[in-house]
Order: structure tokens, then sequence, then C-alpha cells
């Protein structure tokens, strides 16, 4: 059962009887019911550091309990493998932009050729041209007219080849370019994956690994979290989880700071169960932090769900049954409140002169 505590004082009047039971009058008090819950203090943000490729750790670039900026590089992991291949993607993308604009570009050799080959074309269209006027006027021979444009026509199509290889070899060009450029970056992505920076403002509260270990994509590395922003994590049993709601008050003891008392509110709700051990997480946040705070903290809590003033208690071992009680007039049936381990309100079947006998 989950435990619930109340803040209310009884004025019990203890007499004996001839059968040596106890009896006490209800008393009229004030009452508060609550939830219980451990408590687990732990940083908002808190996250654990992976890297995203294989290596070495080559050296921790800070040091535990440092608070750092986003961005700030934390560990920095060695391999040669991506550095080799990087130089590798950069030569290839020097001879993409060589064979694209360089002097001797594979295009100026075909712009070249486009040339001569207009020039010809040109003079085959003059020849063509004249002979088909001679021709016209039944000069010349049929073999010299055909062989005239028979070299117009071949001019003519190895321009527009040659027109057609530069536009194809341009494009394949840009192609190659735009690849080798896109290598290169993904290359340098890969580099720069060995330097792991931070992903929030906070404090480094571990390192998992020292230099010259083997560094995978599996085992974290460090953790990070917020250097001032603290959660108190509870775990509530599923029988009471219906009866929370944001914002409620939660009074907080923590064993390292030992009667003290902090003040928080609930703050979120998770609502995905822990069949484990048949519980939710719940979080608060304090009204005002403690002084000091370190990840992992524990203590208790009490989740307030309401509270009543000036109404009619009794210890909740006088009970019977959970709605009866034992009065001199015998055992009778009342209606029941507010409750928790120590005491519970009656609504109704008794009043403050009635007595009523702790059962055997």
């Amino acid at each position: 059962m989950p435990k619930r505590v109340l803040w209310v004082y009884f004025c019990v009047f203890l007499l004996s009887c001839s059968d040596k039971e106890e009896k006490i009058l209800p008393a009229i008090t004030n009452i508060t019911e609550s939830v219980y819950s451990s408590v687990t203090i732990q940083p908002d943000s808190l996250y654990q550091v992976y890297a995203t490729v294989n290596g070495i750790l080559d050296k921790n670039l800070v040091e535990e309990g440092d608070v750092i900026k986003k961005e700030t590089p934390i560990i920095q992991i060695i391999n040669s493998n991506p550095k080799l291949n990087t130089e590798n993607v950069k030569l290839s993308l020097d001879l993409a932009k060589k064979n694209y604009t360089g002097s001797a570009t594979i295009l100026s050799s075909i712009e070249e050729e486009i040339k001569a080959a207009a020039l010809k074309a040109a003079n085959d269209s003059i020849n063509y041209c004249r002979q088909k006027n001679l021709w016209d006027q039944q000069i010349g021979s049929k073999i010299t007219y055909d062989t005239k444009k028979l070299a117009y026509e071949l001019s003519t199509n190895t321009m527009g080849l040659l027109k057609n290889k530069y536009a194809r070899t341009k494009e394949e060009l840009e192609t190659q370019l735009k690849q080798a450029e896109n290598n290169y970056k993904t290359s340098l992505i890969t580099t720069n994956d060995f330097t792991i920076n931070s992903k929030i403002n906070g404090k480094v509260y571990a390192l998992y690994k020292n230099p010259g270990e083997i560094v995978n994509t599996i085992e974290p590395l460090a953790s990070v979290g917020s250097a001032t922003v603290f959660m108190i994590e509870m775990l509530v049993d599923e029988v009471d989880i219906v009866q929370l709601k944001k914002g409620q008050k939660t009074i907080i003891t923590l064993d390292a700071y030992n009667d003290e008392i902090f003040t928080a509110k609930v703050n979120k709700i998770y609502p995905k169960k822990d069949e484990r051990n048949q519980t939710f997480l719940v979080e608060a946040i304090f009204d005002q932090n403690p002084k000091v705070l370190y990840p992992g903290l524990s203590g208790e809590a009490n989740i307030i769900i309401d509270s009543k003033k000036n109404i009619l208690t009794i210890p909740i071992q006088y009970l019977i049954d959970n709605n009866k009680v034992k009065t001199e007039d015998g055992i009778i049936e009342v209606i029941i409140g507010l409750q928790s381990m120590d005491a519970v309100e009656v609504v109704s079947g008794i009043t403050k002169e009635t007595w009523i006998y702790k059962p055997k």
C-alpha cells in the first residue's frame, strides 16, 4: 500500500474499562492528505554523450565539474582512416575542379575542335554554294557538285556532333565536380565527428573513459546536464497516480540535508507505467533550490492531494473493515473522507462526543 502522511494533532483520552479496552473521543483537527514517493535529484536536460564514430580516445578536453557552453569541445577521438580518406577526397575534388575550370580542361580541347570544325564547315559551305551556282548554270561536272555537297554536309554534321559532345562532357564534369564537393563535405563531417561538442549550456557530471581507451558508438563517454536547474524525480504507485496533477504542492526532504524541508511543485507526469515496479515517473521543480545539489541525491516526497480544516478525525487503527467503529452502542458504520497512514476523516456516523473503542 502507498504511504500517506498526515499532519494532525489529536487530543486523545485513554480510559480503562472493565475489560481493559482503550477508548478515545474523536478530535476536531486540520488534516492534509498526500501521496508518498521516494525522490532522486537529477539535473535538467541531463544526457549521455555518445560518439558517432569508432576510434581511440585521445584526450578529455574538460574535467568533471566544469561548467561549459554549448558547442564547447568535450572529447577528442583519433582515427587515421578518416583523415587519410579526407585527403584522398580532397585530391579528387581538386582534379574535378581542374578538369572543369582549368586552362587545359577537357572542355577547352573540345572548344578548339568545334572552332576548327566551324571553319571547315564555313569553307565547305562556300565551296558548295559556288559549285551549286555553277551546276545550276550547267557548268562543271555532277561528280564535282556531289563531292562539294557531301563535304559540306559532313563538316556540318561533325560540328553538330562536337557541340553535343561539348554539352554532354560539360554536364558530366559538372556532375563529377558536385559529387567530389559532396564527398569532401561528407569526409569533413566525418572528421569533425572525432571532436565531440556539448549540446547544451551546462556542467560535466561524469567522464567515463580515459585517454587511450577504445571508443565505440554504444558506450557513453560522458554525462552532461544543466548546472542550475534540477528536477525532482518521483516514482508514484499506480494506485495513487490518478490523484496527481500538475501544480500540486510537494514537500521534499533530502537525506543530505537532515530534517530540512523544501517545497516544490509537480511539473510533469509521465503517462507510461514502468511495468517492472508498477510505478509512474513524476517530476517536480523546487520553489527554491537547496544551496548545493548533486545528481543522484535521494530523499522522500509527499505530494499534497487535499487538505481540510476543523474536521472530525479518528486514528486509523480505530477503524474496523475500513468503514466501521466500535462504540458504547456497538459497532456502527461511518462515512469516511480524507485518510492517511495515521488518521482518517469521519464525515458522518459519530460525533466528537462519541466514545470509540480500539479493536482488539
